[in-house]
């Protein structure tokens, strides 16, 4: 099981951007997704090399990832015809 604090957006902007005060992050966009409606946000940083950006998306349980969570989406059932 992760920590709290392995679960926090801050963490993993961290983690993956290794940000510094010559090197800022900037949030750029931030909304819910279409399906499910839960809340992403795109994360950016420019350098002499160029940009690079990441969403994060945030899931059920709290934790935020750079995967979305899996779709909901409806199942299909077959029913076998009446006789």
């Amino acid at each position: 099981m992760r920590a709290a604090s392995e679960q926090s957006l801050r963490f993993l902007v961290e983690k993956w951007l290794a940000p510094s005060p010559s090197l800022p992050v900037y949030v750029t966009e931030f909304s819910r997704t279409r399906v499910g409606g839960r809340r992403y946000v795109r994360v950016e940083t420019s350098s002499e090399e160029g940009g690079r950006g990441l969403f994060f998306f945030r899931h059920d349980d709290g934790c935020w990832c750079v995967f979305p969570p899996t779709a909901d989406t409806p199942s299909l059932f077959a029913h076998p015809r009446a006789a």
